[in-house]
């Protein structure tokens, strides 16, 4: 057994040293003959350690970012699949499976369709061409629910087992793609406008189908099989019951998974009932679970180790939140762009720079109001940051005065 640990040590420092010279300049060719030769054969395990590595002594993940599709590019000849395990309909793996069958559906018809846009010489022809790019771009949209189940639960699991940096990456390279996406749409915004737009779309197109295509190879022979390696019956669970606040990519999930009966239990009756008593009341813990699920607000409290300890469950949640986030380092439930900004939130919340950071944004038609306030004991010292966010769509759309009572239409 030792003997093979040593051999897979060898080899992730191998892919280390090999895939180095890929980042100091070395031509794929040459880093695909000298990974034939020197390591022949290595799995999804090794291929995250090896980027998990590289990071760890010193590369920035913005660089593992930049270069990772060649990673991924050079080392397809030396990847072998282990044994695939037999999944129940409706796993959570089966469901991203058959998303990324209906993905790559979907860019199958995108590509024929602007081929045809710009085969197309009619005005009517030209204009049905696009009306099906179109379609085909708005089916692709929905990866995002794909894309947030796979970084808010999968991610989140992995960092538990202590796999962090690759979920950085991976995350980075979905930022990536929803920017391809972008500006596919506005490339398509464009038609007609110029003579030049037929081109862009098509460029734009080509490279969204690329990044698509390449992200759902990581997925397949990486990010899959090692979730399935690492991961619990227990934390299957919780990402299948978690799920659904996401929502599902162009296909809904087949029926037969079932939780597992460990994952079932709830707290005792004795321990909701007792309660907690508060210098102001006393509320039992299903009256204070009530409570936080009524709030017009959603509340996130991440305590001072920057981690998530607690979030408001209510039916209409600004921003979706699972079960797998509690105890996860709020920097890693962040796309990498935004980390910078939220570091120094927290640092000036620590330090009693400032008490409250304040943002507003227009967020698929509602108006969302985000504030992050410091959490001090009564010593002042820091117990965390507490995240309030609101739709106050229809609170700014308020006039005059109400003062006799009225409901409003259920």
């Amino acid at each position: 057994m030792s003997e093979l640990i040593d051999n897979r040590a060898r080899r992730v420092q191998t892919l280390k040293n090999v895939i180095t010279e890929l980042h100091n300049g070395t031509s794929p060719l040459e880093v695909k003959a000298k990974l034939r030769a020197l390591v022949r054969e290595t799995d999804h395990s090794e291929i995250m350690a090896m980027e998990q590595e590289l990071m760890a002594h010193g590369m920035p993940a913005s660089e593992v970012q930049r270069m990772c599709d060649l990673h991924s590019q050079v080392t397809r000849e030396v990847l072998v699949p282990l044994p695939g395990k037999s999944l129940t309909p409706g796993h959570p793996i089966d469901s991203f499976r058959r998303e990324n069958e209906a993905i790559k559906g979907a860019l199958m018809h995108m590509r024929l369709a602007i081929k045809e846009t710009t085969e197309s010489s009619g005005q009517t022809n030209a204009k049905s061409s696009i009306l099906k790019v179109q379609q085909s771009l708005n089916d692709l949209m929905d990866i995002e629910k794909h894309y947030q189940r796979k970084e808010h639960l999968l991610f989140s699991c992995l960092e538990r087992h202590g796999i962090a940096g690759p979920s950085t990456v991976m995350w980075g390279k979905d930022d990536e793609i929803r920017a391809l996406l972008k500006n596919l749409a506005r490339a398509l915004r464009s038609a007609g406008g110029g003579a030049d737009w037929k081109p862009a779309a098509m460029e734009a197109g080509e490279a969204v189908a690329n990044a698509i295509e390449e992200m759902i190879y990581k997925e397949e022979k990486i990010l899959f099989p090692l979730c399935l390696d690492k991961f619990t019956d227990e934390e299957w669970g919780e990402i299948w019951e978690s799920s659904p606040r996401y929502g599902w990519c162009l296909v809904e999930p087949r029926e037969g998974f079932r939780l597992p009966s460990s994952t079932q239990t709830d707290a005792p009756q004795t321990t909701r009932s007792a309660g907690i008593q508060l210098p102001t009341g006393h509320l039992t813990l299903d009256q204070l679970r009530s409570i936080f699920s009524t709030l017009p607000v959603d509340i996130t409290f991440v305590d001072a180790d920057d981690r998530v300890a607690f979030y408001s469950e209510g039916p209409d949640r600004v921003f979706a939140r699972s079960k797998a986030v509690i105890g996860r380092k709020v920097q890693n439930c962040h796309p990498p762009r935004s980390v910078e900004i939220v570091n120094r939130i927290l640092g000036d919340l620590r330090e009693g720079k400032q008490n409250v950071a304040e943002f507003w944004i227009n967020l698929r038609g509602q108006f969302v109001h985000i504030r992050y306030f410091a959490v001090r004991d009564t010593n002042g010292s820091y117990l965390g940051t507490l995240e309030v966010t609101q739709d106050i769509t229809n609170l700014r759309a308020l006039q005059g005065e109400r003062r006799l009572l009225q409901y409003e239409t259920a």
